[in-house]
């Protein structure tokens, strides 16, 4: 079994305590995580502190080139990182080895980006100038549905504009982080990366650090408002990317078959267990049976099995806690709606799930109201499309949506009335590097990726200077 160790100031060390990282597949140990305690977390956060006035001093060019190396590592390393991945977080291979190419071109896009210094106003008798600076250690917690990604977009933009960052991955997906941090030494300045574990425990006192000046944050709702609460203490810049219960809308007389495809693609990437997954889709009276049936069929014919075994589809839900939650959404399923297919866990070891299609729901069903991050998908009936625009809101959660139809003029209108920070149009899950993301309401606070989520990372300071006046004086 592999020694796995904590980043601290540039060096390998052996976590106070270790944690059993258990492999969802199997539900085997698969390795140990170094569990940090206050003491490590503290001195994490004094090597980033140290390291933050020599790494914000390097050109933006100096920076850039630093991530260039750590993704040339992690690159000659993809199939290592990958199957670990899999082994971790349950997600088939390939989609392991799309999940680290994702990350592999986070840390590329954000090298040696910079936000740009902008002359806000110049006259005859003003120069205004508007720069961005770094902020210094950044708390980076990430979640467990995407490990690998999340780490790299929370890293790459922090340090290319010069901060320094603090990463504490999920209890329960720990070890590709570990692995990344091997990358890290001797490529990266001690102490500009740091990487932590924990049992949950450690969250409190990183966010409320006086030493950490932001935190970025991916998780549930609940959890972010922990971690608001924790940085009010010195106004600590946030970044939260939140839960969803992101709704679809099938616009009347679009295409069934097609439409039903890229749905349930939407529904069931990563077993349901992304945030800005499809998590409801509300169907035209006219198509309602219809779009039931083909879903199910899609169901039915889906692969669930160990991410290593060739030909799977799903892999399992990641952890016995989510695991729980979701066999409760589909006993309520059973009990006030109509399962059209699935309903059930595989009849072997392991968190699996088949893809559940639901119809006939209740709208004030807990499978419609809350986010059931696994493979569950209820779809509503509508007859009036203000009707259904109205259902899609009723929530407090506003992190993306998407809209189906064959007319885009009509598609776009309906996307401009759905209140969420992210609405596609015949497509889902298309995140580009250089769009911003961010949810409304109760799904976030501020965005990341392109040049807004870099900006996160930076304060603005504004220089207003008079060119008549006191040096005119004394001159």
């Amino acid at each position: 079994m592999k020694d796995y160790k904590l980043l601290i100031d540039g060096k390998l060390v052996a976590g106070a305590s270790t944690l059993d990282v258990v492999n969802p597949a199997t539900e085997e140990v698969l390795g140990l995580c170094p569990r940090a305690d206050l003491t490590q977390l503290n001195q994490a956060v004094a090597a980033a502190k140290r390291a933050f006035p020599a790494w914000s001093a390097k050109t933006t060019a100096e920076r850039g080139e630093v991530l260039n190396r750590l993704a040339d590592a992690l690159e000659a390393r993809h199939a290592e990182f990958a199957r670990l991945l899999t082994e971790e977080q349950g997600k088939p291979l390939d989609f392991a080895m799309f999940e680290v190419s994702i990350a592999l071109g986070m840390l590329r896009y954000f090298a040696g980006r910079d936000t740009p210094t902008k002359v806000l106003r110049e006259d005859d008798n003003v120069r205004i100038v508007q720069h961005h600076t770094p902020l210094g250690v950044v708390a980076a917690i990430m979640p467990w549905n995407f490990p690998m990604i999340m780490l790299c977009s929370k890293i790459a933009p922090a340090i290319s504009v010069g901060n320094t960052v603090v990463c504490k991955p999920a209890p329960t997906t720990p070890l590709t982080a570990m692995l990344f941090g091997e990358l890290c030494v001797g490529l990266v300045p001690d102490g500009v990366i740091n990487i932590i574990g924990d049992a949950n425990d450690l969250g409190a006192a990183l966010t409320g650090h006086p030493d950490v000046a932001k935190v970025s944050f991916t998780g549930s709702t609940a959890t972010g408002k922990k971690v608001m609460q924790s940085a009010a203490g010195s106004l600590k810049r946030l970044t939260l990317e939140l839960g969803g219960n992101d709704a679809a809308i099938v616009l009347e007389n679009s295409d069934t078959k097609e439409v039903a495809a890229k749905v349930f693609a939407g529904a069931t990437l990563n077993s349901g267990q992304i945030c800005m997954a499809v998590k409801r889709v509300y169907v035209h009276e006219s198509q309602y049976d219809a779009m039931c049936e083909e879903l199910g069929r899609l169901a039915e014919a889906a692969v669930v099995g160990d991410g290593l075994e060739q030909g799977t589809q799903l892999g399992p839900i990641q952890n016995k806690a989510q695991y729980d939650k979701v066999l409760g959404y589909i006993e309520e399923a059973r009990q006030k709606g109509k399962i059209v297919a699935g309903g059930e866990s595989n009849d072997r070891k392991g968190y699996f799930v088949r893809p559940t299609i639901v119809r006939d729901m209740p709208e004030d069903s807990r499978l419609v109201q809350e986010e059931q991050f696994g493979p569950v998908l209820p779809v509503l009936k509508y007859a009036d499309l203000n009707d259904a625009i109205a259902r899609a809101n009723a929530t407090t959660y506003g992190l993306a949506g998407t809209v189906w139809g064959n007319d885009l003029k009509h598609a776009y209108e309906v996307a401009q009335q759905i209140d969420s920070g992210t609405i596609w149009v015949n497509q889902h899950l298309d995140l580009p590097y250089d769009i911003p993301m961010g949810g409304a309401k109760e799904s976030g606070v501020g965005v990341e990726m392109g040049e807004d989520g870099l900006a996160e990372f930076t304060q603005a300071k504004v220089i207003n200077i008079a060119k008549h006046g006191l040096a005119a004086t004394v001159a």
